[in-house]
């Protein structure tokens, strides 16, 4: 397939989930009466639903990566060129800030907002590393033991995550260089994205090894693999 239907499939793709990472924080903080939980709820149920409708879609095109640190282990792994990384990264970027002006578009907000939400420190910074880590080793796994499954376990993980880490789970350095660009719910101060994105790829290279290391492991499984003749002796 030639590179430049992939790179339109990562440009939709992600300019498409920026748009609902983004819009649906607006509209879960209008419609959520100052109740944050709620708001974070309907966050996350969106994005979960939108990452899986998109994996699906545009997963047979491109790879449905979305996001520099599974480009960046996908081409650890040799499934992609340095090349045709480089470009997927240029586009995932530009894609994430057009997908989160698009938001703003949407809901009839100020174009440019540079962020103002606050999210630094050690705590932040271990959870961006979880998440990301959580996220690539659910992509290894899922691609060894159930591909098809891929679209329900990232949207799983992803709407988890935001609840279970500290950071609500950028996971995405396309994503928090976007998210630098609101205002909104969504938001990070740009000087914050330097933290997140160091922890991302720590976290992503890690998950690397960890897929790696536990793909070289037999497979289990919970039936046992002994003829009824050899379980009776």
């Amino acid at each position: 397939m030639d590179l430049s239907r992939k790179l339109l499939a990562e440009f939709l793709g992600t300019g498409l989930l920026l748009a609902t990472v983004v819009g649906s924080g607006i509209m879960g903080v209008a419609l959520a009466n100052g109740n944050n939980a709620i708001a974070l709820l309907a966050n996350a149920g969106a994005t979960a639903g939108a990452l899986y409708v998109l994996i699906v879609l545009f997963g047979p095109i491109s790879g449905a990566h979305f996001n520099p640190a599974v480009t960046l282990v996908m081409r650890l792994r040799g499934e992609i060129s340095s090349r045709d990384a480089a470009a997927y990264v240029v586009v995932q970027v530009m894609a994430a800030i057009l997908g989160v002006l698009l938001a703003h578009v949407m809901f009839d907000l100020p174009l440019l907002q540079p962020g103002t939400h606050a999210r630094t420190g050690v705590a932040q910074w271990i959870s961006e590393g979880v998440a990301t880590f959580g996220l690539l080793l659910t992509i290894l796994l899922g691609l060894r033991h159930r591909p098809s499954a891929i679209p329900a376990l990232v949207a799983s993980y992803i709407f988890a995550a935001y609840w279970f880490t500290a950071s609500t789970s950028f996971a995405n350095p396309a994503v928090t260089l976007a998210r630098s660009l609101t205002q909104t719910f969504a938001g990070i101060r740009m000087e914050d994205v330097a933290g997140f994105v160091a922890a991302q790829v720590v976290g992503a290279l890690l998950g690397f090894a960890a897929g790696k290391l536990l793909a070289s492991t037999p497979t289990m499984t919970l039936v046992s693999q002994r003829s009824p003749t050899e379980e009776s002796t």
